[in-house]
């Protein structure tokens, strides 16, 4: 469920008008239901019951710091992937008891903030990076707890770009050499081995991939006990897709991932660990955007609004489909037309949809870009030197400001004229 519809003829996000905020904030803008997120970390964390789980947000889909606190009162913890994001976790008030640590480039800096925060457990990628982590963890009197990634080859995620769990990606530990990396692991004296993590894409609307990943991983705890290991701790990773109101298939619900789940691992003794981000943060989000004009150009009509791919970078980088529609209703009589929908970057790449039906609207009208809560101002940038879009969340009939639009100046003042006269 989301908290956005029509009330009088005009879109809400929760109980707050958008043209409210459009006024009060400016244009571009990214607005978050507070009640969204709740309701869908509840959905998929209610998912797994009777299982030992810990539900580990994915904090590179929305890292605001306001969204993780919204969170962690809940009880999430949070999968991060660099230093900045656990230092994000820690501020939102997310132990670091339920902090998982992933990444392929970890850096000796990022281990040791994450061996003082406690984590619960470092997503090991590779044996260089085991071997560092060892090296960091004694010089600090520690034991690191480590969980190898490993890489089943298999194919799933809705483009090339988001799918992990193949051989040819760079991530995890080939399958065929996870065995002799445990055995390497367990001689460590700053290792502590825990478990084992797997992820295998993002955007996925089928189970069956699911499945296959978590049978062929069972098999793997199971023969890593044999060997001597105590793999207590199982690590799904997330990518469980959203609808974006496209023509691609509904993805299944979490209480279908769920009942898979629990069929599968119920009776294996390990904690179960999610990493879910789109499916939390996905629907929580719209990205609200002002169209500045409506420009003929031969055989099409392109609508050009003041947002753009520095704002909203998922269609240029992943032909991201994101339905759009007036913050007005449109009248009854009112007639449609056809546009390519574009910002003012300078870049054709700058180009949200093509050939796009929807109620004609003029210069100076609000619209949305629906489904824009994860990777929409996480993956947001300067370029153009354009301001970072500010973000807004909700709850009920007020709304907060929880990232500011910076000024020019502030945007400036971190550079420097160089003068080479002396």
């Amino acid at each position: 469920m989301r908290h956005f519809d029509h009330r009088d003829g005009e879109l809400h996000a929760e109980d707050v008008p958008l043209s409210r905020i459009a006024a009060e904030v400016g244009t571009p803008v990214y607005v978050y239901s507070s009640a969204t997120l709740e309701r869908h970390y509840r959905v998929f964390a209610d998912s797994f019951g009777g299982l030992d789980t810990l539900v580990a947000y994915s904090v590179k889909a929305n890292s605001n710091i306001a969204v993780l606190q919204t969170l962690a009162r809940l009880g999430a913890g949070a999968d991060v992937v660099s230093g900045g994001e656990l230092a994000r976790a820690l501020i939102a008030g997310i132990p670091g008891e339920r902090i998982v640590f992933s990444g392929v480039g970890k850096t000796r800096d990022e281990m040791s903030a994450a061996l003082e925060a406690d984590i619960h457990v470092f997503n090991v990628e590779s044996l260089p990076e085991l071997r560092v982590l060892d090296d960091v963890a004694q010089s600090m009197g520690r034991r690191a707890p480590v969980a190898f990634r490993v890489n089943p080859d298999v194919s799933a995620g809705g483009h090339e770009k988001i799918s992990t769990g193949k051989k040819e990606n760079k991530f995890g530990i080939a399958w065929d050499r996870a065995e002799s990396a445990y055995a390497e692991a367990a001689c460590l004296p700053g290792i502590e081995v825990v478990g084992v993590d797997v992820h295998i894409g993002s955007q996925i609307d089928d189970l069956a991939p699911f499945e296959a990943a978590i049978r062929k991983v069972r098999g793997l705890i199971e023969r890593l006990r044999t060997q001597g290991h105590d793999i207590r701790l199982f690590d799904i990773g997330g990518g469980l897709g959203i609808h974006y109101g496209d023509d691609n298939r509904m993805p299944p619900p979490p209480s279908d991932y769920g009942q898979l789940v629990r069929r599968l691992t119920a009776d294996l003794g390990v904690q179960m660990v999610f990493e879910p981000g789109r499916m939390i943060a996905g629907n929580s989000g719209v990205l609200l955007t002002e169209v500045l004009y409506v420009k003929g150009g031969g055989d099409r009509e392109f609508l050009i609004v003041d947002a753009a791919m520095n704002d909203l970078l998922r269609p240029a980088l992943y032909d991201a489909w994101h339905a759009v529609e007036p913050v007005r209703l449109p009248e009854p009589d009112q007639a449609s037309a056809t546009y390519d929908i574009v910002g003012p970057i300078c870049e054709s790449g700058d180009t949200f949809a093509k050939d796009r039906m929807m109620p004609a609207v003029r210069a100076g009208d609000l619209v949305v870009f629906h489904s824009a809560g994860a990777y929409g101002a996480a993956q947001s940038s300067q370029y153009n030197t354009r301001p970072l879009v500010p973000e807004v969340m909700v709850r009920g009939g007020q709304y907060r400001l929880i990232r500011k639009r910076p000024s020019v100046e502030e945007m400036l003042e971190r550079e420097r004229l160089v003068d080479w006269s002396n």
